[in-house]
């Protein structure tokens, strides 16, 4: 049964894994980090970033513009955009890493301990990504909950939100370790016992002796 639902799992760990990559590539672009709804002009919704701030107008559609200076922003936007190319960095590596190390892939048949270390670092780097795609949505969740409740701010000052960015790069990260889980998994499932080693050793030598005496003249 392991040898039927390895594929299977291992297939399955890539894919997850795809998805929590591109939502890691889709978090990091997208300018719904904050949002910012104005009381005294309700068709107007600010928005904020990593990279620009927008605003959304009712009539005349998105308006953005980009940060003029790195060192201008918040520390926690700026460490989260070296999170997050770190984050989509290690998730393209670990992509390819396990994809060449699928039980389903041809090349390298017979090379399975060297498929299994390939699939063994691609699981963990899956994990680096997932947890560096958690910590600058979470840093920034964080620092948005305080200056929400921040008692030094008048209560006539507008206060910045949530925005879809944190969900989607929170679900980024939950894949990406999901994905990193189901194939460390089947790493676990590949090990061998010695008695079925030794089986599989003699068949072959049973199959390599009647090969011989059926060529013999």
């Amino acid at each position: 049964m392991a040898l039927v639902y390895q594929p299977v799992m291992q297939l399955s760990g890539i894919l997850v894994s795809l998805l929590g990559w591109v939502l890691s590539c889709l978090t990091t672009y997208l300018p719904q980090w904050k949002n910012l709804n104005l009381e005294l002009n309700e068709l107007e919704i600010w928005t904020m970033g990593l990279w620009q701030a927008c605003v959304v107008q009712e009539e005349g559609g998105m308006q953005c513009k980009d940060f003029d200076s790195f060192l201008a922003l918040p520390p926690e936007l700026r460490i989260s955009r070296i999170l997050m190319f770190f984050s989509n960095g290690s998730g393209l590596l670990g992509l390819l890493l396990s994809g060449f190390g699928l039980d389903c892939l041809k090349i390298g048949e017979r090379q399975q301990e060297q498929k299994k270390w390939l699939l063994l670092f691609g699981g963990m780097l899956f994990w680096i990504s997932g947890i560096t795609a958690i910590v600058p949505v979470s840093w920034v969740a964080h620092s948005t909950v305080q200056e929400f409740w921040d008692e030094n701010i008048p209560d006539i000052v507008p206060r910045w939100d949530f925005g879809e960015a944190l969900f989607v790069g929170w679900l980024a990260g939950f894949c990406l370790i999901l994905g990193g889980s189901l194939l460390n998994c089947t790493i676990c499932s590949t090990e061998v016992h010695p008695s079925s080693v030794h089986y599989a050793v003699a068949e072959q030598q049973d199959q390599c002796q009647r090969l011989e005496t059926e060529t013999r003249p």
